[in-house]
């Protein structure tokens, strides 16, 4: 069976389903064990861009699904998942519909194949397709409609129709070669197209500019320029942030708790030029041996705002998730609250469009950390096209969408009292 072309990759596209749907598992972390089979780097990216695509359009797949039988599948069922696979191959990435359900049918030797292979053909035959843009799991339509409004909800499932496009953040002093054709958005930012290949980009072997989205690159730059003071980057890797601050002029320390992260974190300083004092350690537990000026911390959370890059979030956050991510961005503000110097400057963010993870947190830190004020974002600091509002930024779906649009996150400024 194993020698039907394409079958192995098909497999482990599979497996990377089940491991996010069923077990809730993020889909990077899955790809090794589900790829495990897999020995062409080829073979692994086909599998992983299987699954991604079947979990950007899961909804709209279901629906082609259950409107071809007479019972719905169970949402488990290896038949559904077989047929999500063969159908997001035939109806969204170019595969021939006899490749597509040639080789998902021995993915379900033995089980239900007349049923996958009946469902498929019934809905071939008679014109399926998916929409666009595509939509959004209903839970999570529901609950971004009832935080941030309908418009809101239209622009993030317009996110998911197109790849997102490859941001550039520049070491201070370097521009842009001739050759790259694309928009700046906010100062030593570079747009360039979805897919663009990184590799054949000028100035990455010299370090000039790291991949980094253009909402991520907002924090750091709300600290301003270091001038040779201390800052501490908290949960840093892979590093894009610490290598903003190291280029603005920070003394920096990048703490982190994954070793391999900071490896990752260690290549990008070496290749930049940039340097920063690399710590592996939880905050909740390691601290500092001094006081510094600044704070960035970019706290773990549920990561739904960078959904069109990692699709599987929409579907295995759930709101208990949410909280519990809440009240751990809580602790980690208090405890790293007493680590800044009288009128050093701390900033949280999150890569979350979820409100209890960033605005109710941050509300809740300058309720019951008084020597703490609001420090609003003054006029000049960033472009009119930040939306802005006092201390905080709220990137939602629709910001920059003409551009190509950014990645949900939300960034809180806070100053220690002088005294």
């Amino acid at each position: 069976m194993d020698d039907v072309a394409g079958l192995p990759a098909r497999r482990a596209a599979l497996r990377l389903l089940d491991a996010v749907l069923r077990k809730g598992l993020p889909l990077e972390a899955a790809l090794d064990v589900a790829a495990r089979d897999l020995t062409r780097a080829d073979d692994r990216g086909f599998a992983h861009a299987i699954a991604a695509e079947a979990l950007r359009r899961l909804a709209d797949l279901d629906a082609l699904i259950d409107s071809a039988t007479r019972r719905p599948l169970p949402d488990d069922a290896k038949a559904r998942s077989a047929l999500r696979i063969a159908l997001v191959q035939a109806l969204a990435m170019d595969t021939p519909p006899h490749a597509a359900i040639a080789t998902v049918l021995p993915l379900v030797h033995g089980g239900p194949r007349k049923l996958v292979h009946g469902v498929f053909g019934t809905l071939m035959r008679g014109g399926a397709s998916l929409p666009t843009p595509p939509s959004l799991p209903p839970a999570v339509a529901a609950r971004w409609e009832r935080h941030w409004g309908p418009e809101v909800v239209a622009a993030a499932a317009a996110l998911l129709a197109a790849p997102p496009p490859l941001d550039l953040i520049f070491a201070a002093g370097a521009e842009p070669s001739d050759q790259m054709d694309g928009v700046g958005l906010l100062p030593g930012h570079l747009r360039l197209p979805g897919r663009t290949a990184v590799a054949g980009l000028t100035g990455y072997g010299e370090g000039r500019w790291w991949v980094q989205d253009v909402a991520a690159s907002i924090p750091a730059r709300l600290l301003g320029t270091g001038e040779g003071r201390t800052a501490l980057d908290l949960c840093a890797a892979p590093g894009g942030k610490t290598m903003q601050l190291a280029s603005a002029g920070f003394d920096v320390t990048a703490v982190d708790s994954s070793e391999s992260r900071l490896a990752r974190l260690s290549e990008n300083l070496a290749r930049t030029g940039l340097s920063a004092r690399i710590v592996a350690g939880d905050i909740m537990r390691w601290s500092p041996p001094e006081k510094v000026d600044a704070i960035l911390l970019d706290a773990p959370c549920s990561a739904t705002g960078i959904y069109r890059r990692h699709p599987d979030v929409l579907h295995r956050v759930r709101p208990k998730a949410i909280a519990e991510l809440a009240e751990t961005q809580a602790a980690m503000l208090d405890r790293v609250s007493g680590w800044l110097k009288p009128g050093g400057t701390l900033v949280y963010s999150v890569c979350s469009l979820e409100p209890e993870e960033g605005e109710q947190v941050a509300e809740g830190f300058l309720r019951t950390h008084r020597s703490y004020q609001a420090a609003h974002v003054s006029a000049g600091e960033l472009p009119e096209t930040i939306p802005v509002e006092g201390h905080r930024i709220r990137m939602l779906p629709g910001v920059f969408a003409e551009a190509g649009g950014a990645d949900g996150f939300f960034i809180a400024r806070f100053r220690r009292s002088a005294d």
